[in-house]
C-alpha cells in the first residue's frame, strides 16, 4: 500500500512540476536533477529549524550555490 501511494504522489509531484521541500521525504529529493543522498539529508537536516519558501533558500545551506539552484529550478518545470 506504501508503494501505491508513494507512485501516486510521485505523479502527482511530476503531473505539478514541484516538490514541497518541507516535507519531501529523503528519496523524493533525491528524484531532483543535482541531489543526491548527502544534499538530500542537508535539506532535511535544514528545515528541521527552517522554513523553505522558495528554490532560494536553498542557498543557506552548504553545497547549494547559485549553479545547483539554477540546475534544481529547472528540473521543476
Amino acid at each position: 500500500m506504501k508503494n501505491v501511494l508513494f507512485i501516486l504522489f510521485m505523479l502527482v509531484a511530476f503531473l505539478f512540476g514541484a516538490v514541497d521541500f518541507n516535507s519531501a521525504t529523503k528519496e523524493e529529493l533525491m528524484e531532483i536533477k543535482g541531489i543526491g543522498e548527502k544534499k538530500a539529508e542537508a535539506i532535511i537536516e535544514y528545515r528541521k529549524t527552517n522554513k523553505i519558501s522558495s528554490v532560494e533558500d536553498l542557498e543557506a545551506i552548504k553545497g547549494f550555490g547559485p549553479g545547483l539552484i539554477e540546475k534544481i529550478k529547472n528540473s521543476n518545470k
